[in-house]
């Protein structure tokens, strides 16, 4: 089967949907699929293997000139080209990680209008090459924000298009009015051309299915997997070591570090918890570093900021090793979480997982009775959920291998790839 994956690069940061993508399509390629994955705006970062190809399409330098400058949408292909090379992509991440969803309403519109935006010779560049080049027999979008050059995509290759979901809220409910209203019109009008829909929980499913206008029957659900490939190893011992709460997602208000702080300070004020620790890990961008150094000093004006520590984990092996030293995850999401990797990742090393009873993180728990679930933005429950485990280390190491037997068994790249592909040969045909 001939794949092609069109994902959205991020600007440089670790993101789930670029890190699953990347699983998804390396896991079709050992399957013996012929899948291609075309990254847009920005290279891709991930902490495996990245499998992406080379060359960057809508590249994100272009892109913003082509909406500034009218002489930017005239401009030879061959410049184009120059303009997109990866290593002056990266160095234009500098700029590019601090722009916020609320400031690029015009760009998402333009980009929404696709063959009619400001964009347009873009969209005709990654159509006629996949016309060209590829000749996929289906292509994926990685979100539904790509879905302004679906009509393109559909008359030059005439291959079914189908869109992942999994998270495209969570950009749309940042912009201001009117481009938000105007962004959901125009998805909303492109659903209708997408042949087939990819969410990631069930949960989100149905959510998007309204949110989208999308009928339900439409939309297939494939859950993340993993490439295993590095965890599940013995669990090292304590050693005396405090008990430990991790979090390891991306730092910002959105993934709910602070609510995960404030319950920390809740659970030390109570007896037997004096000596617990907080350990933080994740990417941390530069808009959000003030909100970052805000719950640091909120900690340390509560004394405890020598138990309070950030760590970096810039690949998969820090990844490991960070989750290796901690007890519990929690990463308590403000949203509607759609895929929940770093649940998976804990809890494919024996960590078991605190999480808020909304989004994918019920599935995920059912599926892997690998934790236990709490009122969301409750930092109250969430700090009585934590002593729960704290003061019952055997309930905890048994949610921790039961969770890890569960994702080695059904959770996994491979199982992910397959369930795909079940969904690809239905609108293949």
């Amino acid at each position: 089967m001939r794949i092609t994956y069109i994902t959205a690069g991020a600007a440089g940061m670790f993101c789930g949907s670029c890190m699953k993508d990347n699983t998804l399509v390396a896991a079709l390629a050992r399957q013996g699929h012929d899948a291609l994955l075309v990254p847009c705006y920005t290279p891709i970062r991930t902490d495996e293997e990245d499998v992406s190809q080379k060359r960057v399409f809508f590249g994100g330098i272009n892109v913003y000139l082509q909406q500034k400058w009218s002489l930017f949408r005239h401009t030879p292909w061959l410049l184009d080209r120059l303009l997109d090379a990866p290593p002056l992509l990266r160095w234009g991440l500098r700029f590019a990680a601090k722009t916020r969803a609320e400031d690029l309403g015009d760009l998402t519109i333009s980009m929404l209008k696709g063959e009619h935006g400001k964009q347009s010779k873009e969209v005709a560049k990654l159509a006629a090459w996949l016309a060209a080049e590829v000749k996929p027999q289906v292509i994926n979008l990685t979100n539904a924000i790509l879905s302004g050059m679906v009509h393109e995509l559909k008359r030059t290759i005439g291959a079914p298009v189908l869109c992942s979901l999994q998270g495209d809220d969570i950009y749309l409910e940042a912009l201001p009015e009117p481009f938000r209203t105007q962004a959901l019109r125009l998805i909303r009008e492109h659903c209708r051309e997408i042949d087939g829909f990819i969410a990631t929980s069930i949960d989100y499913a149905d959510f998007m299915a309204e949110y989208f206008d999308v009928p339900r029957e439409r939309i297939h659900v494939v859950y993340p997997g993993l490439n295993l490939h590095g965890h599940g190893g013995p669990r090292p011992e304590r050693d005396g070591r405090p008990f430990t709460i991790g979090y390891f997602a991306r730092i910002c208000p959105e993934k709910g570090l602070h609510v995960l702080a404030e319950a920390f300070r809740l659970l030390r004020q109570t007896p037997g918890a004096e000596r617990c620790r907080l350990r933080v890990s994740g990417w941390l961008g530069d808009s959000n570093k003030k909100y970052f150094y805000d719950i640091q000093k909120r900690l340390k004006e509560a004394g405890l900021a020598d138990d309070f520590e950030y760590v970096e984990s810039p690949g998969h092996a820090d990844k490991v090793r960070f989750l290796d030293g901690i007890d519990v995850l929690s990463v308590p999401t403000t949203y509607r979480e759609p895929k929940g990797l770093y649940v998976l990742e804990a809890l494919a090393n024996g960590v078991p997982v605190v999480q808020p009873r909304h989004g994918s993180f019920p599935e995920l728990i059912e599926a892997t009775g690998g934790g236990l679930l709490v009122n969301p933005d409750d930092a109250q429950d969430l700090a009585d959920g934590l002593r729960r485990l704290m003061t019952d280390r055997v309930h905890a190491d048994a949610l921790g291998r039961k969770g890890k037997e569960a994702v080695f068994a059904r959770f996994t790249a491979e199982r992910m790839a397959e369930e795909t592909t079940a969904v690809y040969a239905h609108y293949i045909g």
